[in-house]
């Protein structure tokens, strides 16, 4: 009708539509996880314990710290190993650019946040951190390779201050690139292609074995050979800490308990209950062992970089691996050491080497590395608790420890005890002599 007011449908656009719109093009953005990462940042639950643990002081490696301040100093020593790698060899600087950019994606998957460097910037970072820490290797191993001005070996000599930076896990680099950029380079320096193929293959894992042996307190001990061969049977090393960790675990360990359910005497208790403490015979530092009242405890070096490889090495772990061996040594030797007492009987029977000085920094090193990090569901040392606890509540052992401690603790002691038995034996002879006499 002519005049109605009556309107008709009217199209209203869908507030939600906007919204949607942007939500679904953030959506695409989103880049797909890797199941190869394996460079992570260190959990807050873990930083915030002690963050300079895990925090590089001099030099960057890899692109989570680069350009962080206070690192700045190290670039131009990283640029100078970049081009003493390129001198002695025929590879040119666009090869190893070639190299690195054909692996860019790899690279990235490796770690576990995207990384927001262009394409560029992420090549030169990992190309001039990867030669620094050949060149590293290779002086450390090779001293001839070593010249007279070199800052990092000679005067004044910075190796103290970076070791511990390459222990970081914030601050690795993909084991593979290594490699591939030291065949890359060595390759041109050898006309013998079986000694390339073959010796090439584990140079930079022999390299890295040597180094880490001399620095790291863990490994101190270690049989390079032995670790060489178990190497060769599993899986590719990611990075040093991975490197460090595989070396150290032997073998698996898959107990049915879960450490829910057990205590752990302290050292001084064990001691009370008649327990011996022996250096463990066997490298792998994992390996407690408990036979016969005798505890053997592999031998730890405490210095100033323990802390530091331990915490990474259980950050590592903690993100990388589902058996717990790092968090469970360590929730164990938290349970034996609660003081300084603990420390110095340890220390007595060698199996701490105390080279803080400060009994009381290492009982703290033992019981702060614990806070915040979870162990194996089935812990690696259960059956140990078990046979420890049997031992300690055995009423016979405790008897026994406690005339050791109470009356043979020392050589005088022990003659006073033996005196007096014989003297109680020769009156006691005496007095039936004197009743037989008598009668």
């Amino acid at each position: 009708m002519e005049g109605s007011n009556q309107a008709g449908p009217v199209d209203i656009e869908n507030p939600y539509i906007p919204l949607e719109t942007s939500m679904r093009l953030e959506l695409g953005r989103l880049s797909p996880l890797s199941s190869s990462c394996c460079i992570y940042r260190v959990p807050e639950r873990l930083r915030c314990v002690n963050e300079k643990a895990y925090t590089p002081r001099v030099v960057s490696i890899g692109p989570l710290h680069h350009g962080k301040k206070g690192l700045e100093a190290m670039e131009e020593h990283k640029m100078r190993y970049l081009q003493e790698f390129l001198c002695p060899t025929e590879v040119s600087l666009e090869d190893c650019i070639r190299k690195i950019r054909d692996q860019e994606a790899r690279l990235r998957n490796c770690y576990a946040e995207t990384i927001g460097f262009s394409s560029d910037e992420f090549v030169r970072i990992i190309l001039v951190d990867a030669a620094f820490i050949i060149e590293l290797l290779l002086k450390y191993n090779i001293r001839t390779l070593r010249k007279e001005n070199d800052r990092i070996f000679n005067k004044p000599e910075m190796l103290l201050d970076i070791v511990p930076d390459m222990l970081l896990l914030e601050n690795q680099l993909p084991f593979f690139i290594l490699e591939d950029l030291f065949y890359l380079r060595e390759g041109t320096l050898s006309s013998d292609s079986e000694t390339s193929d073959e010796r090439l293959s584990t140079f930079v894992t022999d390299l890295s074995l040597t180094f880490f042996t001399s620095w790291t307190t863990l490994m101190r001990e270690a049989d390079e050979e032995f670790i060489l061969k178990r190497l060769s049977s599993t899986k590719k090393v990611e990075h040093f800490l991975d490197l460090i960790l595989r070396s150290l675990c032997e073998s698996e360990v898959d107990p049915s308990i879960r450490l829910d359910y057990l205590t752990t005497p302290s050292v001084a208790e064990l001691y009370q209950a008649g327990v011996k403490f022996k250096v463990g015979s066997r490298k792998n530092i994992f390996d407690i062992r408990f036979t016969d009242g005798i505890l053997e405890i592999p031998k730890i070096r405490v210095e100033d970089h323990t802390e530091i490889s331990l915490r990474n090495l259980l950050a590592f772990e903690q993100c990388h691996y589902d058996h717990k061996y790092v968090g469970d040594y360590m929730i164990i030797m938290d349970r034996f050491v609660n003081n300084a007492s603990d420390v110095d009987l340890l220390v007595d029977r060698g199996i701490v080497e105390n080279i803080l000085g400060d009994r009381k920094e290492v009982s703290a090193l033992f019981n702060n590395l614990g806070i915040g990090i979870f162990g194996s569901y089935h812990f690696t040392f259960a059956n140990l608790c078990q046979d420890l606890n049997r031992y300690c509540s055995s009423t016979r052992h405790k008897r026994m420890a406690n005339l050791r401690h109470n009356y043979f603790n020392t050589p005088w002691r022990t003659l006073s005890v033996i005196a007096a038995a014989v003297l109680l034996i020769l009156t006691l002879i005496q007095t039936v002599c004197s009743i037989i006499s008598v009668a």
